[in-house]
């Protein structure tokens, strides 16, 4: 078995990766996840591998955001008061406890 012509056609090879394409690529995708609305300072320590992962999934990247900013917001915002519990009516006699009904009978079908 040989490897034949088939993987030394023109269409059929592969581009070599090079260094500095790894860099453009990198800078690309830390600028997208800037543009979603990260941290440039945390960004930029993160590790290639996480910053590709969470550039394929900008959805996840908004929750992860939302979620930091909720924390904020309650904060802001006074605390209510707590209600005052009901006053009970004295006059009202406390209701008696219902009686259970009796269990229907059952009733068998006659076959037919």
């Amino acid at each position: 078995m040989g490897t034949g012509r088939t993987l030394n056609k023109h269409p059929r090879t592969r581009p070599i990766k090079s260094q500095g394409e790894k860099r453009r690529r990198s800078k690309a995708q830390r600028a997208r996840l800037v543009k979603l609305g990260m941290d440039e300072a945390v960004v930029a320590k993160m590790q290639p591998v996480d910053v590709r992962k969470l550039v394929q999934k900008p959805v996840k990247v908004k929750k992860i955001l939302a979620k930091a900013a909720a924390p904020a917001e309650p904060a802001a915002k006074p605390a209510k008061a707590p209600k005052a519990p009901k006053a009970a009516k004295a006059d009202a006699a406390p209701k008696a406890p219902k009686a259970k009904a009796a269990p229907k009978a059952k009733v068998a079908k006659k076959a037919e």
